[in-house]
């Protein structure tokens, strides 16, 4: 048993993973937009990739105010990652999750990213935010996660559930724990990366390979 049993996750105008995640824990889905809040506690997805029926069922609870995360286990970043007019990366949403998770964060904690980032973002961009926040040590006191979004935006075909699970841990404890959450979500099996660098550039090569597609 792996152990989690609050799951936050940062970022629902993707929401598919915080109502599969809610069928297994108790989940929090955190968004800025008050209006994307407000649309999916009414029932309604307005990307249409769950079924309104399936998102007026669901147990997850929507917030647009950070403090309602506090008291999970795990904290799942799911922000995008935009590129500027100079074509480079935009981790303003990234800092952003981090900044608001980072206060939240009790000793055992996991924070797992999902966003586009590149080979070593997660620990050298993310880590040191959240140490400043929360008051601290990263592999010590909470620890890390990358799992990268491989849904493919309106392909009804390669959900969640049918795509294999890249996750990597900061540690070989917290990598199994992650695959046990994320394993309960997917019917198509977990891959283990080596480490967080690996996955992180799984995601930027399976990005471009899509678009150069």
């Amino acid at each position: 048993e792996d152990g989690i049993r609050d799951v936050a996750v940062t970022g629902v105008q993707t929401c598919a993973l915080p109502i599969s995640l809610a069928r297994h824990y108790t989940v929090i889905g955190y968004d800025l937009s008050k209006r994307r809040v407000e649309e999916l506690r009414k029932g309604h997805d307005r990307t249409h990739e769950v079924a309104d029926a399936d998102v007026a069922a669901s147990t997850c609870r929507y917030e647009y105010e950070s403090a309602k995360m506090a008291a999970s286990d795990l904290y799942i970043v799911a922000v995008p990652t935009p590129v500027d007019d100079d074509r480079k990366p935009d981790f303003g949403p990234v800092r952003g999750a981090c900044e608001a998770v980072g206060p939240l964060l009790r000793t055992g904690n996991i924070v797992c990213f999902e966003s586009t980032v590149y080979p070593g973002a997660t620990e050298e961009i993310c880590a040191p935010i959240l140490e400043r926040l929360s008051g601290m040590k990263c592999g010590k006191d909470f620890f890390l996660g990358y799992s990268p979004e491989r849904m493919n935006p309106g392909d009804p075909v390669h959900t969640l559930a049918n795509i294999v699970k890249v996750v990597a841990g900061q540690n070989e404890e917290v990598g199994k724990i992650l695959a046990d959450v994320y394993g309960k979500v997917t019917k198509a099996g977990v891959f283990m990366a080596r480490n967080i660098a690996t996955a992180e550039a799984a995601k930027v090569i399976e990005n471009a390979q899509r678009d150069i597609n």
